[in-house]
């Protein structure tokens, strides 16, 4: 009886083990039969590339925008094998000189600041804050799209980044609580927010204003306690940031343009292949020229609401001209840091 027994318990032990390793079998073909469709799936969702884009303006401004076109012309340009990651609002870094020393470092891939604090790691990008420089945005455009711009992208590498394209933040206003700004003379003494760029505050100095950098996430407030009189600024910032509410008056001046730069770590960009590297340039390119017509179109519809707030005047030419001439100054202290040649070629789109 247990002789029996125990060769049924072996039967049984076989035939269990039988099974088991039939089905494992058929569970690893299986397996391999859709390895190569799932690998492929999460390959091509994940992307094998990855591009980290920091900016400070918020999902609501033209920058990021028009990073969400980039986004999307460089995944269909490669196939999904790029992927983009966009932070606005400042969630990584919350200025624009952070955000371009962690491109530089590489602990982002790519970043999109205003010209003017890139400016502070490369002085030839000085040339594009000159006082009234570009008379109008086709000006800038064929400036920056043109033998300036590129000159000034070229030169980036000897920095660490890869230049690849021009938005704008647009032409800049003068504004603040105290009186309309006509004449140079009407801003001195008065104190005004600039950004962290030399020319800009030495250009408001020039005019007997009171000129100091300060952060532009905080720049609401400070304006609203009276730390600043006043500030330049776009229209379509003027808006989006209600700054309309802390400042009375606004004066259409024109008086300096910035741009955008959309730059990436060197070294990750020559690490990817030449036919991604052409994509990103391409959409870097397609995007911004898409970015700049949604700020146009931020200044147009902001300048309608600004006018609902704040009293409004705009220079005739007879007063800019005063505004020039007392920047005159300018152009000679920062000759030497932005290049003979280089200065030559910026003055040449004023006229």
């Amino acid at each position: 009886m247990m002789r029996k027994i125990l060769i049924g318990f072996s039967l049984l032990l076989i035939m269990t083990v039988i099974s088991a390793c039939t089905l494992g079998a058929t569970s690893e073909n299986n397996k391999g039969e859709g390895s190569a469709e799932s690998s492929e799936s999460v390959s091509t969702n994940s992307g094998e590339y990855v591009i980290g884009v920091t900016y400070t303006t918020p999902e609501t401004g033209s920058t990021h925008l028009g990073m969400e076109k980039f986004k999307e012309l460089v995944e269909e340009k490669t196939g999904g094998e790029v992927v983009v990651e966009l932070y606005p609002n400042g969630q990584l870094y919350a200025s624009e000189r952070e955000a371009i020393e962690a491109a530089q470092a590489g602990n982002i891939e790519m970043t999109v600041a205003a010209s003017a604090p890139v400016a502070g790691f490369d002085k030839r990008f000085l040339a594009l804050d000159l006082p009234f420089i570009f008379p109008d945005h086709e000006t800038a455009y064929e400036a920056l799209d043109g033998e300036l711009g590129q000159t000034l992208l070229d030169g980036l590498h000897e920095i660490g980044l890869v230049g690849l394209a021009y938005g704008e933040t647009g032409m800049r206003h003068f504004s603040n609580s105290n009186r309309p700004i006509e004449t140079p003379e009407d801003l001195q003494g008065l104190k005004i927010r600039t950004m962290e760029n030399e020319v800009h505050i030495d250009t408001f100095k020039e005019y007997g204003a009171n000129a100091s950098p300060f952060a532009f996430g905080e720049l609401y407030s400070a304006l609203q306690q009276n730390i600043y009189d006043g500030m330049e600024n776009p229209i379509n910032l003027i808006d989006q940031m209600k700054f309309y509410e802390v400042q009375d008056y606004l004066t259409i001046s024109n008086h300096a343009y910035t741009a955008t730069v959309g730059f990436m770590n060197a070294e990750f960009f020559n690490s990817l292949p030449e036919d991604i590297q052409t994509a990103v340039k391409e959409s870097a390119v397609e995007s911004m020229d898409y970015q700049r017509g949604i700020a146009r179109q931020q200044d147009e519809d902001g300048l309608a609401i600004t006018k609902e707030h704040m009293e409004i005047n705009e220079l005739t030419s007879e007063q800019k001209q005063q505004f020039i001439e007392a920047a005159g100054p300018i152009f000679d202290k920062y000759e030497e840091d932005i290049g003979t040649e280089l200065m030559e070629l910026a003055r040449s789109y004023s006229k």
